[in-house]
């Protein structure tokens, strides 16, 4: 019996003391973590013209450039978001942006995701996004330079 009642006070003082922990504040995240910025644009840009899907997209199988895709799809935000960051919107590199977009729907709307040989439609549109990029590096790092 004493085991028992042993057992059950220390149960007891084992809840009390896990109850406390859940009251602690931890980090809070700020807004929208996963996004990357205007100002994070040449890395990303950098990182992105790394890939083989940029560098020869005429010889990548479009399946394997899915994740790729995805990449530049979330980059052309950013892009958007930098060219309308002044008080006047800069209109070279927000229609390049907008190329970007139209490529990335070209693959996506084409079924890329699935087709597992180069050529076709799927190619160029992975040509078409490796020249926006192209445009699009030349005028923010243009812009790095010029202020």
């Amino acid at each position: 019996m004493r085991t028992r009642s042993s057992l059950v006070a220390l149960s007891g003082i084992l809840a009390l003391a896990l109850a406390g922990c859940g009251n602690e504040a931890g980090p809070t995240p700020g807004p929208n973590p996963g996004t990357a910025g205007p100002d994070a644009l040449p890395i990303k840009l950098d990182a992105l013209s790394a890939d083989a899907c940029y560098g020869s997209p005429e010889t990548q199988l479009p399946k394997g450039c899915e994740k790729y895709v995805t990449e530049v799809g979330g980059t052309a935000g950013a892009v958007h978001q930098r060219a309308q960051a002044g008080k006047t919107v800069d209109r070279p590199l927000d229609g390049e942006a907008s190329g970007l977009d139209q490529a990335v729907n070209s693959f996506r709307a084409a079924g890329c995701t699935t087709v597992p040989t180069p050529g076709g439609a799927c190619t160029k549109a992975l040509t078409d996004i490796s020249a926006a990029l192209d445009s699009i590096k030349k005028i923010v790092n243009q812009q790095a330079t010029t202020g």
